[in-house]
């Protein structure tokens, strides 16, 4: 704690956040006033107290994340990143010389353009550490994050030069805790006994529908406690001392995360219909506002005031308390870059998203063969080839790594396991929700995190691909098992509208390579990103692997679209598009077409995404607007095929979930044969008057 304390200045910093959180909402006319002013004293505390956070610094390796899980009561991290003065940095990291969170910006909560969005956006706002919103999503990056402080301690510490031992804070709410994500990461985080992790429960007993009585009766904490987790309790979110006490508590526990129930009321201080209006995302109305001021002791009639004795009381306590760990932290930098230069290298590398020298140069090729290899035993080789060379890249599979291929077998790799923090390999267990957004929190803290489960299962992970996609980070989600391919497996494993969910998905590149040279270059494309996640669709059954002497070069797949093979002695006159394991079911009914004269050409599509990047030349040579008779191949559901067929193209696709039953009964029932696609294809020349 600061040397200097003074209770009457906590509780005017107190209820300045109170104030700010109310004027805010206000003056936007929406918002969530109720749990930013319930939660002032303990935000407050935490930041004031114990917090190693430099305003000057905010992006500090080392510093502890604060992670806002209950979202809605942004104004609660906009009023703390206020009073803290915390300094704006830009995109590069350098300090631009303005806060972080001005008066002004408060004053513009949740209006366009502004650094008070709604809900905390990470890279909109310096000091928003990850975009929280949706509920559950925080709770479950900072299990990420934590893991992460973890790794990169082992990574990088040295005898008496510590780099890497942050904790990770989270507040959370009732919603939080109803989500089955925060059950999943909680659980995992227990079984990883991730003790530098720390989630202050907000029970107000207050949903959206109203009482929490009417669906949530549970014991959280004798939850939590069977997770693995320490739990403590503070009945009154207003007594400082007692939270200050749990926290202490939290900084000795060295065996497992914490858990802190704060019992609150929402809307503290306003006097009358706080705990329906501010808890339903209502502003408490000017009367309300005027008469909550006036309980506070403040002047009714101002808004937007941070009293002169408030200004920088936070700033200086939290730059008093630590500055001496971060030049420590300088100066153990400074001992690395002297004595461990390629270390330091690495550090500098993966802040910066900087990839190894040389780390795709030779990149993994696979010879050609008629028989050839499924997609997810390539991705396996390749993956693991690029793992060797990129230390910090690292992942896993929902307990399918056997069947996604995607385990680390090089000897140092290992698996990441409490106590044992140094390896590379993941394990989540089943819980697909909660990797995704752990995911997230890896790549939140310098690491390169995959992820992998069955295509079918990105239902269970849309959530955090998206946020992966807002905050732009390039996390690599794995998907096998893409398509009818599956077999006997039937149609609950069996994916037929997941491709188009996934290239829905705005700043999301899905990649769906036809054979193991594209499998490759997908793996290159992935891995090369540094702001921009990538889904990687890959198959069960061997995919034959082109000759690319015959056929063009697997590098065309960095431009998600290319002509694979062309037709002999002039212009095609029928495109045949496909992507994944229908490519080659593609080439062969283009080598039919061309043997009984029919002109056609065959274009590899795996990515969409990456195709409408290219400019309209390009495009248009690859699909002439004039040659109309076009075929899509796809075993996956139609839509979004029209925008590349056209009015006149056909579609070779699923309209249907699929069967059990061996894989060539389902080809044969549902139209992927080469049959069908030569019939399908001299059907769409005739109808574009070819024929």
């Amino acid at each position: 704690m600061p040397s200097t304390t003074s209770p009457d200045l906590d509780r005017l910093c107190t209820d300045t956040i109170r104030t700010l959180s109310m004027d805010a909402v206000q003056k936007a006319n929406s918002g969530h006033p109720g749990t930013p002013m319930a939660l002032a004293p303990v935000g407050y505390t935490l930041w004031k107290g114990f917090l190693r956070y430099h305003p000057d610094h905010p992006d500090w390796p080392n510093r502890d994340r604060f992670v806002l899980s209950a979202g809605h009561a942004s104004m609660l991290l906009y009023s703390l990143l206020h009073l803290a003065g915390v300094v704006e940095i830009d995109e590069h990291g350098t300090p631009t010389g303005q806060p972080a969170i001005s008066l002004d910006d408060i004053r513009q909560f949740r209006q366009l353009d502004s650094k008070t969005p709604g809900h905390p956006e990470y890279r909109m706002t310096t000091g928003v550490e990850t975009t929280t919103g949706p509920l559950g999503q925080g709770c479950a990056n900072s299990v990420g994050m934590a893991m992460a402080s973890h790794w990169l301690g082992k990574q990088f510490n040295q005898a008496g030069a510590t780099l890497f031992d942050y904790d990770v804070y989270v507040i959370c709410g009732d919603g939080d805790m109803m989500e089955g994500i925060s059950s999943e990461a909680a659980s995992l985080a227990g079984h990883q006994k991730l003790s530098n992790l720390c989630w202050i429960y907000d029970s107000n007993t207050i949903s959206i529908e109203g009482h929490t009585d009417l669906a949530f009766s549970e014991d959280v904490a004798e939850r939590f406690r069977g997770y693995g987790w320490h739990t403590l309790h503070v009945t009154d979110a207003n007594d400082t001392a007692a939270l200050a006490e749990a926290l202490r508590t939290f900084k000795r526990t060295e065996d497992a995360p914490t858990l802190i129930v704060v019992n609150s009321v929402i809307g503290y201080g306003a006097p009358t219909k706080h705990n329906t209006a501010a808890a339903h995302g209502e502003p408490l109305g000017e009367e309300e506002v005027r008469l909550a001021k006036k309980a506070y002791g403040w002047n009714e009639n101002d808004s937007f005031v941070v009293p002169a004795q408030a200004q920088h009381w936070l700033r200086d306590a939290l730059r008093e308390r630590v500055e001496e760990a971060y030049a420590g932290w300088e100066a153990a930098l400074a001992r690395l870059q002297s004595q461990q230069p390629a270390l330091a290298d690495q550090l500098s590398r993966m802040r910066e998203g900087r990839m190894p020298d040389g780390w795709d140069a030779d990149p993994l090729t696979f010879e050609a063969d008629t028989k050839g290899v499924a997609s997810r035993a390539a991705g396996g080789k390749v993956l693991n080839a690029f793992a060797e060379r990129i230390d910090w890249l690292l992942g896993g599979s929902a307990d399918l790594s056997p069947s996604t291929k995607t385990n680390l077998t090089f000897e140092s790799a290992g698996s990441f396991q409490a106590g044992h923090y140094h390896g590379r390999n993941l394990h989540f267990g089943v819980r697909e929700h909660a990797m995704g957004a752990i995911a997230n929190g890896l790549a939140l803290s310098y690491l390169r995190p995959y992820t992998s489960t069955f295509l079918v299962f990105s239902d269970y992970m849309k959530p955090p691909i998206r946020l992966a996609a807002i905050m732009e980070l390039p996390v690599i989600f794995v998907f096998t098992h893409d398509s009818i391919g599956v077999g006997e497996d039937g149609p609950t494993h069996q994916p037929i509208e997941h491709l188009a969910q996934l290239r829905a998905t705005p700043g999301l590149i899905t990649l769906r390579p036809g054979d193991a040279n594209e499998v490759a270059q997908a793996w290159k494309l992935a891995l090369s990103q540094t702001h921009r996640p990538c889904a990687l669709i890959l198959s069960r059954q061997p995919l034959p692997t082109l000759d690319r002497s015959q056929y063009a070069s697997a590098e065309g797949t960095v431009r998600g679209a290319y002509v694979l093979a062309d037709s002999d002695g002039g212009e095609a006159q029928v495109i045949l598009l496909a992507t994944g394991s229908e490519l080659s079911l593609a080439v062969e009914a283009y080598t039919q077409l061309q043997a009984s004269g029919v002109r056609a050409r065959v274009v590899s599509m795996p990515s969409w995404e990456l195709f409408e990047e290219q400019d309209k030349t390009y495009r248009d040579q690859v699909l002439p607007p004039h040659v109309s008779a076009r075929v899509a191949i796809e075993q996956a559901g139609p839509l979004g095929w029209d925008r590349y067929v056209g009015p006149a193209g056909a579609k070779v696709v699923m309209n249907s979930f699929g069967g059990s039953a061996p894989l060539a009964k389902l080809q044969a029932k549902f139209g992927f044969t080469v049959e069908n696609v030569v019939k399908v294809a001299r059907a769409a020349l005739q109808n574009a008057g070819g024929l």
